[in-house]
């Protein structure tokens, strides 16, 4: 019907639990259609929805290859902000720090403050950015009805346990400086 065109795609619909006799049956009607000789391979593939699944997640697989690192990255610069704007807070707050001890506050306390600051900080980091998946989502869906999109509640939790545990992590050594700061030498800082 089509002599200009190189390739044809055939859309066959098999009945349930059909699925190998319809290729089958495809195989055999194309390969005496186009006059296959016996001792030959095909002149064409018949390949169901498994097959397109499995080239779908493998182009799917070496994106992730690609983001993962570049997504990595980005919470190494994330988490050096976070521990340069702890160890500003420190500075800034060093006088609060001496008071704070001078009064019996323990070197546990004093580091227990900062680091809960620092996963608070990198929790709303969080909490946006699942805000803002939840909304891409939503758009997704809005625009392209027939490619549904949600957002797994795995994926939720991951992300957010990973921005808290890098605010952990990153604010650890703010928080250790902090909880060894001398009170006396605290006290005279301005």
């Amino acid at each position: 019907m089509y002599p200009s065109n190189d390739d044809y795609v055939l859309v066959l619909k098999a009945f349930s639990g059909q699925m190998d006799k319809m290729k089958d049956q495809a195989s055999e009607l194309l390969r005496r259609r186009r006059k296959v000789a016996l001792n030959m391979p095909d002149s064409f593939e018949v390949a169901g929805m498994d097959a397109i699944l499995d080239t779908f997640s493998s182009v799917i697989s070496g994106i992730g290859m690609v983001i993962i690192p570049i997504s990595g990255f980005g919470l190494l610069v994330g988490g050096i902000g976070v521990m340069n704007i702890m160890l500003v807070s420190v500075t800034e707050r060093t006088k609060e720090i001496g008071i704070r001890r001078a009064i019996g506050a323990r070197r546990r306390d004093i580091m227990i403050q900062f680091l809960i600051e620092a996963a608070t900080l990198t929790g709303m980091g969080g909490l946006m950015g699942i805000a803002l998946g939840f909304g891409i989502s939503a758009l997704l869906n809005l625009l392209m009805p027939d490619l549904p999109s949600s957002v797994p509640l795995w994926s939720v939790a991951t992300g957010f346990g990973v921005s808290v545990a890098i605010g952990l992590v990153c604010g650890l050594w703010p928080a250790v400086r902090a909880a060894r700061l001398d009170p006396v030498e605290a006290l005279r800082y301005e």
